[in-house]
């Protein structure tokens, strides 16, 4: 290769050689060139943690990591940092550890100090701790990192559903969901009669605990998508101010009276900008001063059972702390999943639409993995459920799904075949069913050929296998009446499906 590539142009060449070469060739061509050629071929280090951290073989890792902690007493600085960033992606230990150590207390450069807590953050553990305890030169933001490293690995977090909140009566929950939804989460909070609704706006309501509380009893509403406590509002838009607004509210007397209660274990939590990307830096900043006014509280990336959530109002910002469940407690039924398969929380919200009828037969001919079938059984009242789909692999994914729901003794029928051959697929009779519900194909994501067609087959079928009084309760992107005289409008909402409006309808069979 030429060494008078620039070094970005270098590592593309290189990081593109498999492992062995790489290995053996650039890395001993390396190793015996003179102290110029090896400045200018820095980037072989970079490569060589990259290559060996996805196709590298494991047994030869200590030999990897030799090589790098040997790099780390280069006389060049540059080398030394390529190395110290190269380690953690090798699976760095405690011997690294005490490494980079060493060269912490030898170091005399700004900049090695800084790239030495970068990789510290990621590697460090109870030495680097004790470092830190002595005043070892390791900046808050490392401490953090380090101390959230070693917390996550005595002790996974985990949030405590059961825990009981019984001294947060001026404490405010935000149910967010999809827009156009917001009337149904209404209507599920206040059947449940555990919380009272506050305000209302878009894609979200808020709502206060009428008494004390378990978030196991903020799951058992099933409408919403997330839900978060509302720590503060923080006003401006940005600068030096903001970042001290935002800290104080994360670290506050409140926030950490939440989360000591709710977690078990270390407190640990995921700074998001919702809706901003990533915002590294902004997040750095926060994090940090946060960590300066209550240490207890730690910033991180990685596994953190709570999110900080900051999202943008008209005035500033919203602070939430929000639970990250996976999976969500509400779905763990949830086995596996097929593509553009439905929102949890729509299919909740479709249920509630159709209402609770008793001895119902019900009929979803788009499953997919099944959730419309399994929310509407869970309610009570099913007799039996049909559902179709064109792909074995859906109907396979629906029958695990609805086994592990329990739903008891409910006859279940999954077929694969066209939604359209579904009364000879099954055997049934026209007028053999009281609730069609579903979320069909809406072309976004899945490209269906004559999609309008599509829907004009449902609610001609729907027509037909509906009993008197029956009700089609489906999503419809088209703004289009049933053609079907016997179907007869009930309700319709605007709702948005994710970048894009749909209409939740329910028709009902005219007759009895």
């Amino acid at each position: 290769m030429n060494s008078s590539r620039t070094g970005k142009d270098l590592y593309k060449q290189l990081r593109a050689l498999p492992w062995a070469r790489l290995w053996t060739e650039e890395v001993g061509r390396f190793d015996g060139a003179g102290a110029r050629e090896r400045f200018e071929r820095v980037a072989v280090i970079r490569a060589v943690g990259v290559v060996f951290a996805e196709s590298g073989p494991a047994g030869q890792a200590e030999e990897v990591k030799g090589w790098l902690r040997g790099l780390l007493r280069d006389p060049e600085e540059k080398v030394r940092r390529y190395a110290m960033a190269a380690l953690p992606k090798i699976g760095a230990g405690a011997g690294e550890e005490a490494e980079l150590l060493a060269l912490l207390r030898q170091t005399t450069s700004a900049r090695e100090e800084q790239a030495l807590g970068r990789t510290l953050d990621k590697i460090g553990g109870e030495a680097t701790l004790a470092t830190l305890a002595t005043g070892g030169g390791i900046a808050p933001r490392t401490e953090q990192r380090v101390k959230a490293s070693v917390a996550r690995r005595a002790q996974p977090s985990t949030v405590r559903l059961e825990a009981e909140l019984g001294d947060f009566d001026r404490l405010r929950l935000h149910l967010r969901g999809r827009r156009g939804l917001e009337g149904l989460v209404r209507e599920e909070v206040e059947e449940q009669g555990k919380f009272r609704v506050v305000e209302v706006q878009r894609g979200l309501v808020v709502i206060a605990p009428l008494g004390p509380f378990t978030l196991a009893e903020v799951f058992a509403l099933r409408c919403f998508d997330t839900v978060g406590f509302s720590l503060g509002l923080v006003k401006g838009a940005g600068g030096g101010e903001s970042v001290e607004g935002l800290a104080e509210v994360i670290a506050s007397p409140l926030a950490e009276r939440l989360l000591a209660t709710l977690t078990e274990g270390a407190l640990r939590y995921r700074l998001e900008f919702i809706g901003k990307g990533h915002q590294r830096g902004a997040v750095r900043e926060v994090a940090d001063r946060a960590y300066a006014l209550c240490p207890r509280i730690l910033n991180d990336a990685r596994e953190a059972p709570w999110a900080v959530d900051i999202h943008a109002t008209a005035g500033g910002a919203s602070v939430e702390l929000r639970p990250r469940l996976s999976p969500d407690p509400r779905h763990a039924y949830r086995l596996d999943d097929v593509p553009a398969a439905s929102h949890p929380p729509l299919a909740a919200c479709l249920t509630r639409l159709a209402g609770h009828g008793q001895d119902e037969s019900v009929w979803d001919p788009f499953c997919g993995s099944g959730l419309e079938l399994i929310e509407r059984t869970r309610r009570g009242g099913v007799r039996r459920v049909y559902g179709t789909d064109r792909s074995a692999a859906a109907i396979g994914i629906t029958e695990r799904n609805f086994a592990a729901a329990r739903l008891g003794p409910v006859e279940a029928h999954f077929l694969c075949g066209d939604f359209r051959d579904f009364p000879a697929l099954a055997g049934l009779a026209p007028g053999s069913l009281t609730l069609i519900i579903t979320n069909p194909p809406l072309g976004r994501r899945v490209r269906i050929p004559n999609l309008r067609g599509l829907f004009e087959d449902l609610f001609a079928i729907a027509a037909r296998m509906l009993a008197p009084g029956g009700r089609l309760v489906f999503t419809n992107p088209f703004r289009m009446e049933s053609p079907e005289p016997t179907l007869r409008l009930q309700s319709r909402q605007v709702v948005d499906l994710g970048g894009f409006d749909c209409r939740v309808e329910v028709y009902r069979k005219a007759g009895r």
